[in-house]
């Protein structure tokens, strides 16, 4: 709930104005997750709420820390039985959380352990808050930054994520503001003219990982809906809507997407675009079979996007000694509950 959707309901359960933003700052500052713990509340109105809500909390069901960094990836456990997967890493700036937006995943991309475990549904805004709060109060730390590049496409949970969004972006919560989130898609390019329409101010991410379609239809099967010429003209329409510049997530994949003419087609591609290309050596999933590519190919392949312009980096690979890209735990769990 948005506080003033807070303050109508307290009304009607016969509670003062100021009670609601009593319960408002106990959800979303002092971050309880039971009613029982808003201890300025009166007994009569903890009652009354613990009948008619829930607080849609996650509890951590596997934690692990890598000792090379430090990045913590969490399994939580929601208040159904299902799992979903977070990943903490610590930067100079701060810790940035990676969020899911649903419960597996539908779009079945090649290179991706997030949907080899199915989808089940998706995840209501007050859970997708629950990975941060969660998180923070586990660690004892305070989360600067939110990415939503966990399980799940968030486009295709629009309206819940757009909730989050709005809360996670409150002054009276936590106040993260657009310009720390980020949010990446496959392509869905219905969704990226909707998001277009709230301008918001929030990096998008463009998951690409090919420069052709002949290349990302036997990687991605979104590209059969939206192809890339479709998916850069909707990123082109976004940029001149919010004069955000959009980051384009490239897995380097060995003798897949790697080559030198990958390079030059996909600098064709972006020429002129106000965008940066995010290299990144792509995680070992052992039913895809997919090789990250070598030093010197990424280097090369570098140098071409460079020579043509094209702002690129390689992403910091964090949390490699704990399978810290999503959908690896979830995963395991669903295997051991079959056996």
């Amino acid at each position: 709930m948005t506080l003033s959707e807070l303050r109508e309901d307290i009304a009607v359960l016969g509670g003062k104005a100021y009670l609601a933003s009593q319960i408002y700052s106990w959800l979303h500052r002092q971050l309880v997750s039971s009613f029982d713990e808003m201890t300025n509340v009166s007994k009569a109105i903890r009652e009354k709420l613990s009948g008619f809500y829930t607080i849609s909390d996650c509890t951590i069901e596997k934690k692990l820390v890598s000792v090379y960094d430090g990045t913590v990836k969490y399994l939580f456990k929601l208040n159904d039985g299902e799992f979903i997967e977070s990943v903490v890493m610590k930067y100079k700036y701060g810790y940035t959380i990676c969020v899911s937006s649903q419960v597996g995943c539908k779009m079945g991309c090649r290179f991706c352990a997030s949907g080899i475990a199915g989808f089940v549904r998706n995840l209501l805004p007050g859970e997708i808050l629950s990975q941060v709060y969660t998180a923070q109060k586990d660690m004892n730390i305070r989360i600067s930054h939110v990415v939503m590049m966990g399980v799940g496409e968030p486009l295709d949970n629009f309206d819940n994520v757009m909730r989050f969004l709005e809360l996670i972006s409150n002054e009276d919560g936590q106040n993260i503001g657009m310009r720390n989130i980020s949010l990446s898609t496959c392509g869905v390019v219905s969704g990226i003219y909707k998001l277009l329409e709230k301008k918001l101010q929030l990096t998008l991410s463009i998951s690409l990982h090919a420069p052709s379609d002949e290349i990302r239809n036997s990687t991605m099967p979104v590209n059969s809906k939206w192809n890339i010429d479709t998916l850069l003209t909707a990123c082109r329409d976004y940029i001149e809507a919010t004069g955000r510049r959009i980051s384009f997530e490239y897995a380097m994949i060995s003798g897949v997407n790697d080559s030198d003419e990958c390079a030059r087609l996909l600098s064709a591609k972006l020429k002129g675009m106000l965008c940066h290309v995010n290299l990144i050596p792509v995680n070992s999933v052992k039913e895809r079979g997919y090789v990250k590519s070598s030093n010197e190919r990424m280097k090369a392949f570098i140098s071409i996007l460079e020579k043509n312009r094209i702002n690129v980096t390689v992403r910091r690979t964090l949390g490699s000694d704990i399978n810290a890209s999503c959908g690896q735990l979830r995963r395991g769990v669903k295997e051991s509950s079959t056996d």
